[in-house]
């Protein structure tokens, strides 16, 4: 597959990537009064809370097979369907973030994995691509 950069496709949604030197980041937000960290951004209109950018690797904390079409709407992808692994990555000092696994055959997959946020291509039943977010093992650890 090609690399994907900021310019491939635009985002599956307004506000959730960012581009920082050419790589992709997540945007979320941080709650001012508590600190707590929220995944997707709250809306920018929203004062209790500023924008951040998450970090970019963490560990896989869970996964499990998504071996079935999700239901439509909120899943707007096409009628053809693979399975795909989807995990909660516990990124470090921020929050437990859920998201597709990718790069990596479904019986490597190990908790405690040192994984990598990467730009994953997506394309929605009307045909139109996105990028999307994913995450894939650290280069050199497929133990």
């Amino acid at each position: 597959m090609p690399q994907l950069t900021q310019t491939s496709f635009p985002p599956i949604a307004d506000d959730l990537l960012s581009w920082q030197a050419g790589a992709l980041r997540l945007c979320a937000s941080r709650e001012r009064a508590t600190g707590r960290i929220v995944f997707p951004p709250r809306a920018p209109d929203d004062d209790r809370f500023e924008p951040i950018l998450l970090g970019t690797h963490g560990t896989l904390w869970s996964w499990t097979i998504q071996r079935f079409r999700p239901k439509s709407p909120p899943y707007a992808g096409p009628d053809a369907f693979e399975p795909y692994a989807v995990g909660y990555i516990e990124l470090a000092g921020e929050l437990v973030i859920e998201a597709r696994l990718t790069g990596v055959a479904f019986d490597d997959l190990r908790i405690g994995m040192p994984l990598r946020l990467v730009p994953l291509a997506f394309t929605l039943a009307s045909g139109a691509e996105r990028t999307t977010f994913a995450f894939a093992p650290v280069a050199g650890d497929m133990a």
